[in-house]
């Protein structure tokens, strides 16, 4: 069968579900791929907007088919956000409830998402193991089992998981790629898209080679490499990585892994939005770096294939936020050996939420809201001249005098504090402490220049990153 040159335009459907899958390829024309060509699959563009559409449309059928969801049940499941948002929204359609137990280190975007779907989302650790009754999946295990009608999806262990991927991911890349490809990547999250693929492409006689992209933090890629688990620890990307090896995921069918540490999936899911114009997700990141750097070992010319499995809108508070990024000690920033080294957000390069001293009050406090912090610097002609923060605009509350609309009329020159409590840049950390101890936030000054704003969290994050 020969594809179409374009995108074909189908006429209205009566229902989101019939756009899940088939969605596009493209290639990498800009960024570094060594002799090879790598393709991306944009599951982005599915309706729920990641790859996990595709699983939850498939799980629940088969649930349904075997009596295990029944009308007016709930749908429960642990999952990293995309998983959940696929299955609230084929769910929803259903006419079924969802309740979801995510790690507390999922973006906020998802979190809201999920909310403002409807689903009922249950926060728990990620700093525990796999077999603790605060792990995500042992969570969601046990809530299933105390809910009437409750239907544990259990996507690390549902074989219609990756059976999804056999029957629908599988045979479009293969059809899309005029069934020549030498080379496919995958991440393992629930372990069924690398393993539905891969038995796919080996069902059609294919000999492409089977690559994991694990982060560095993640044990699966010491499983594939050396047979022994890799050194566990912690990574900031979503949606893929384990401690163990999912029921879903078939090991022995992956020739190869690589381990690609936080800082590289970044850079390179950043790189992808410069170059190629593709917003997307964090795992993508993980998942392009790793077909990056089996592209560029390559001597001669391979086609490769791997994803863009969610969409980076779902991570711009995140992946895309450099202040955050600096706080997690992934931002590529020069280091001084003073006290700016704590400060992510600088005044001279414009990250700092700054007020005017003829600014009102009202304005003050939609910029603190705004920004989530409870202090601003005030500046005039460029320079600092105090600081106001909630109490100052409390303090100005707390009267019957003028109206309340007036209060908020207020210039902030009027309330705010003008004995700062400053330290130079040059001092040690110890010059932050007595600033602490009386509840106060420090200021930087190099000479009498502003550089930022200290706090506790910052200086607590700096520790935590150097230790």
């Amino acid at each position: 069968m020969s594809l179409a040159p374009a995108p074909v335009l189908t006429g209205p459907t009566g229902s989101l579900l019939d756009l899940i899958g088939k969605t596009p390829m493209v290639e990498v024309t800009k960024m570094d791929t060594g002799p090879c060509r790598l393709f991306l699959k944009l599951e982005s563009q599915n309706p729920g907007g990641s790859i996990k559409d595709r699983i939850a449309l498939s799980m629940i059928a088969a649930a349904e088919a075997e009596g295990f969801l029944k009308p007016g049940g709930t749908i429960v499941e642990a999952t990293a956000g995309n998983t959940g948002l696929a299955l609230t929204l084929v769910g929803q359609a259903k006419g079924y409830k969802v309740l979801l137990v995510i790690p507390d280190k999922m973006s906020k975007e998802k979190i809201q998402h999920l909310r403002a779907m409807g689903a009922d989302v249950r926060l728990t650790r990620s700093d525990v193991p796999h077999g603790h009754p605060e792990y995500y999946t042992d969570m969601a295990e046990r809530l299933a089992q105390q809910i009437p009608g409750g239907f544990y999806v259990n996507q690390f262990a549902n074989d219609a998981n990756s059976l999804a991927h056999f029957q629908t991911t599988g045979p479009e890349i293969w059809e899309q790629m005029g069934r020549d490809i030498d080379a496919f990547v995958a991440g393992i999250g629930s372990g069924g898209t690398i393993t539905g693929i891969a038995r796919f492409l080996k069902s059609v006689g294919s000999d492409a080679k089977i690559i994991l992209a694990d982060p560095v933090g993640s044990t699966l890629a010491g499983l594939v490499n050396e047979g022994v688990p890799g050194p566990e620890g912690s990574y900031t990307v979503e949606g893929i990585g384990q401690n163990f090896v999912p029921d879903t995921a078939d090991m022995d069918l992956i020739d190869t892994a690589y381990s690609i540490p936080d800082a590289e999936a970044v850079a390179t899911v950043r790189e992808l939005l410069l170059k190629e114009g593709v917003l997307a997700g964090s795992s993508s990141g993980t998942l392009i770096a790793a077909a990056l750097r089996w592209c560029r070992e390559q001597t001669e010319p391979k086609r490769v294939v791997t994803f863009v499995c969610d969409t980076g809108a779902k991570y711009l508070s995140k992946v895309y936020n450099d202040a955050w990024l600096a706080d997690q000690g992934l931002g590529q920033r020069e280091l001084h050996g003073d006290l700016s080294d704590l400060i992510t957000r600088k005044y001279e390069n414009g990250d700092v939420v700054v007020i005017g001293p003829d600014d009102t009050l009202d304005t003050a406090f939609k910029r603190m809201k705004g920004a989530d912090v409870s202090q601003l610097p005030v500046i005039a002609d460029g320079r600092l001249v105090g600081i106001v923060d909630e109490s100052d605009i409390v303090h100005v509350m707390n009267t019957d005098e003028i109206t309340r609309e007036e209060r908020f009329r207020k210039p902030v020159g009027s309330v705010m504090t003008r004995d700062l409590d400053t330290v130079q840049v040059s001092e040690s950390l110890e010059a932050l402490i007595p600033l602490f101890d009386r509840d106060r936030v420090a200021i930087v000054l190099d000479g009498e220049a502003f550089v930022g704003l200290i706090t506790r969290s910052d200086l607590i994050n700096h520790l935590s990153l150097n230790r």
